[in-house]
């Protein structure tokens, strides 16, 4: 497994992107999302310290890094593969990149580890949903258009027993599916999607493949037509998929946490940027900007159907007092028409920054 992380975090810099192997053997440019507008916010300025949450292909680090020759990045993601690429990235910026593998709701006991105390450091980024690698590697099984094993772990089989999306889709009842794709995936179809899953199964038809899945779906749904956010057709499955990677990859929980933690280690005055990619992550965010948290949780929807692994720290959570922010701009921050021209995948790319003022 190991070698085969490495193989695929091969890669080439350049100042805006990294080039990264995709499983058929070619180069890919990840460029990042909103690279420009998220830095701007950051404010980076000589000996700052920064936390990337969601490191992916470094695009957003790099261009911290390159702001001044002493400003440090903690760069943290939950795949391997984007771990072992930060770590070879590092190497151009001794002591001052330092990589992290774990989730969010793995932060404290890492930054324990490094000595990082609370309320020390001077920004911190999200990047939510997958990340071009994620979705350009059929093997992953996130990509509707590249067929491979329904996995979809964004852990990359860290944890050996955390369920695929092949196993939510054979063992999940009926009921429970209807709950996750209308949920998770806002799917005006979870009830006819949800009735095809359990009769494929009937028919011992066992569905392993995202051309599997995809296939299923199309076929409930035939009459149904549908467009992108820049009014271009989309695969009638893609809800589908969406709502599968949250649920497998607690991807809710995991971003409400995430946003209290920001809160936890920030100093006062530090600046938060958030890019949402769904409402459910723009909504989780917004409420905690606004301040709209009881008892830690700002999840827009019933927390029973929040995850199949609700992580968190109950202790930090008890001691936690609500956020404090000053959003640093009036109205959502959005991808230009050029840059959604360059990156199709920004399209539904939404930014959010905010200070921290108490």
């Amino acid at each position: 497994m190991l070698r085969r992380i490495n193989q695929i975090a091969v890669c080439l810099r350049s100042n805006y992107g990294t080039l990264v192997n995709s499983s058929d053997g070619q180069l890919v440019q990840h460029v990042p999302v909103l690279c420009e507008q998220a830095v701007t916010y950051l404010n980076p300025a000589p000996k700052k310290i920064f936390i990337d949450m969601t490191f992916g292909a470094g695009g957003h680090t790099r261009q911290l890094l390159e702001k001044h020759d002493d400003i440090k990045v903690f760069a943290l993601d939950r795949d391997p593969i984007a771990y072992e690429l930060a770590r070879s990235i590092s190497e151009e910026y001794p002591n001052r990149l330092i990589p992290l593998l774990g989730k969010f709701s793995e932060l404290p006991r890492l930054l324990k580890e490094l000595d990082v105390k609370k309320y020390s450091i001077d920004g911190i980024l999200f990047d939510f949903g997958c990340s071009s690698m994620q979705f350009d590697e059929a093997e992953r099984g996130f990509s509707i258009s590249k067929n491979g094993p329904l996995d979809m772990r964004m852990d990359y089989g860290r944890n050996s027993e955390q369920i695929t999306a092949a196993d939510v889709i054979a063992r999940a009842e009926e009921a429970d599916l209807v709950k996750i794709l209308r949920v998770y995936g806002e799917e005006k179809g979870a009830k006819k999607i949800a009735r095809a899953i359990v009769e494929a199964r009937s028919a011992f038809y066992r569905i392993e493949t995202t051309k599997q899945l995809s296939d299923l779906v199309a076929s409930c749904l035939q009459d149904t037509y549908r467009l992108d956010k820049i009014q271009r057709p989309t695969h009638v499955a893609t809800k589908t998929f969406q709502a599968l990677r949250i649920f497998v990859n607690n991807e809710l929980n995991e971003i409400n946490y995430g946003m209290i933690l920001a809160n936890e280690y920030l100093r006062h005055e530090g600046r938060l940027v958030a890019i949402t990619f769904h409402s459910l992550e723009d909504t989780i965010v917004k409420r905690h900007i606004n301040g709209n948290v009881i008892e830690g949780i700002a999840n827009p929807v019933p927390l029973k159907y929040c995850g199949h692994d609700v992580t968190h720290d109950k202790e930090l959570i008890d001691t936690f007092v609500g956020s404090s922010w000053k959003q640093l701009h009036k109205h959502v921050i959005t991808p230009s028409e050029a840059e959604i021209a360059r990156n199709s995948r920004s399209r539904s790319a939404k930014l959010r920054a905010a200070i921290k003022v108490k």
